[in-house]
């Protein structure tokens, strides 16, 4: 069977290296709850299933249950695309 994935809305931001009072709240937030973490020099989040690497560039998805989860650039710019503040899916 075939599915189609529904129109959602989620937050998504780019890891560029570092996480700063500039992050978003909800990212400054993961941090705070070890949802992110560093482990030597990479970062790391916390998912459901595992403990997922984010490498420099990706971006880390807040869901649409509160789950974060990474995603290379090139999936994310395939599957999502900006909407403006204030619109609904």
């Amino acid at each position: 069977m075939k599915y189609r994935k529904k129109p959602v809305i989620v937050e998504a931001w780019q890891y560029l290296g570092g996480i700063s009072i500039a992050s978003p709240q909800w990212v400054q937030d993961a941090w705070s709850d070890r949802k992110l973490y560093f482990s030597g020099k990479k970062l790391f989040v916390r998912s459901w299933e595992s403990d997922m690497l984010v490498s420099p560039n990706d971006y880390v998805i807040k869901g649409v249950m509160g789950e974060l989860y990474p995603c290379k650039p090139v999936a994310f710019r395939e599957t999502y695309e900006p909407v403006r503040e204030g619109k609904r899916a």
